[in-house]
């Protein structure tokens, strides 16, 4: 599929940056091809550099959740752009954002904006053991919030697909503060409150994991984890960089009905730009420098033009009826692809939730990171390149999402469900 033009990029990009990519799951490693080097993009559609097309069911990992460009965003962008790119400065339009964040996430009684979601997760963690003067935390095995140390033992994402379970770098004793669970392991969060709640400054948690293929919370996990939490003093901080706004507008903690103390948000909080967030409890977070000790900043934190787009972004999502439609393509989605592994006798487990969904290769039922690792890699990587000649793009890693958009038609998902019977019909 690759041609000349994606092949010298790729020969070029090695050569000047690592790995010829810059965030490793771009690699196209683990499915056995190179990388699509992207040229445009429009609604549900990509173009390679080489003029091939695809319907696009990664959406920029996520955030673009109306599609690539869209008009409500450009136009918001280009006014912006007149009025300048970066202040450095308190701008309106934060304010503005701010308050919108606040009015749809539930939990959210203030929020400090910040360029990544990895800031806002390295900066939650630390934001909570401020607040508690406890210094270690639980985190669970598969789930990923980005790559600051103590966050990256046992992480989820590019680790998995790389098949890196820690990384050189981080310290032992960067380390030594992180307890690891698995994800859905509501006695074993227990058991370790139980044993060192006194030391433990927060539980950090992807509500629905999206990093080792989508996993939902168990029946009562997040209730459990609230529970917990509840009564050992423990801050609760839900990792929605993947489900904020993505699984409902006020993320998964709207969908379930379970509040945190912290949220950590990203991605498409920005509109396509890059931004992340965290907010939660007025009294943690008026621990935050310059009203409290406990010390964050960032240059372009707020940046005007994330902000803008964000806000953009968040005014398309509060219209009636946008959620109801995500679910009903969802579902589409997800009957034609169980039709299609169903039709060729191919063991696969399929999960969704909302907008997003998962097949792994397994016949095991998929609830923590041990069960979707029994996943079959390498079928994953003959499907991949089987779609990837029909014209579909999916994401180049089994432990990742599929995310479909108010932009994709029936018609799009249609095409994708035929190809993945086409594709597994002879897997």
């Amino acid at each position: 599929m690759q041609s000349a033009n994606s092949s010298d990029l790729f020969a070029r990009a090695q050569s000047v940056i690592p790995g010829g990519v810059n965030s490793p799951v771009r690699a196209f490693k683990s499915v056995g091809t190179d990388p699509v080097f992207y040229d445009r993009a429009k609604g549900s559609h990509v173009w390679d550099a080489d003029g091939n097309e695809y319907i696009d069911f990664v959406a920029s990992w996520g955030p673009m959740i109306l599609g690539h460009a869209p008009e409500v965003v450009l136009q918001a962008v280009r006014e912006q752009l007149d009025r300048g790119t970066s202040y450095g400065a308190p701008t309106e339009i934060e304010v503005r954002m701010a308050e919108a964040v606040c009015a749809s996430v539930p939990s959210v009684e203030m929020v400090r904006m910040v360029s990544s979601g990895t800031e806002a997760t390295m900066s939650a963690i630390r934001l909570a053991r401020g607040y508690t003067g406890r210094d270690k935390f639980i985190k669970f095995d598969g789930n990923y919030h980005g790559h600051s140390d103590a966050l990256l033992v046992a992480a989820g994402s590019g680790l998995l697909t790389l098949g890196i379970p820690s990384t050189p770098g981080v310290t032992a004793g960067a380390a030594a503060d992180t307890i690891v669970l698995p994800y859905n392991g509501l006695d074993a969060v227990a058991s370790a409150l139980q044993a060192e709640g006194d030391q433990i400054a927060a539980v950090i948690v992807e509500p629905v994991a999206g990093n080792m293929g989508v996993v939902p919370p168990a029946e009562g996990f997040l209730q459990g984890l609230r529970d917990l939490c509840d009564h050992y003093g423990t801050v609760l901080i839900f990792d929605e960089v993947i489900s904020g706004f993505r699984v409902a507008l006020g993320g998964a903690q709207e969908r379930y009905g379970v509040l945190p103390d912290l949220t950590t948000l990203g991605k498409i909080i920005g509109g396509g730009f890059p931004v992340g967030a965290f907010g939660g409890k007025r009294e943690i977070m008026e621990r935050l420098a310059p009203v409290g000790p406990v010390y964050q900043a960032g240059t372009l934190s707020g940046n005007p033009v994330a902000m803008v787009a964000g806000l953009a972004l968040i005014g398309e999502l509060s219209k009636p009826g946008v959620y109801d439609e995500l679910e009903r393509k969802g579902a589409r989605l997800e009957a034609g692809l169980r039709s299609a592994a169903d039709s060729a006798g191919i063991d696969a487990f399929l999960t969704r939730v909302g907008s997003m969904a998962c097949m792994f290769f397994t016949a095991e039922t998929v609830r923590d990171w041990s069960t979707a690792s029994t996943s079959d890699t390498e079928r994953y990587g003959s499907y991949f390149r089987g779609m990837l000649e029909r014209g579909i793009l999916l994401a180049p890693s089994q432990f990742e999402a599929t995310f479909v958009g108010m932009a994709h038609s029936d018609a799009d998902i249609d095409a994708m469900t035929s190809a993945a019977a086409e594709v597994l019909a002879v897997l």
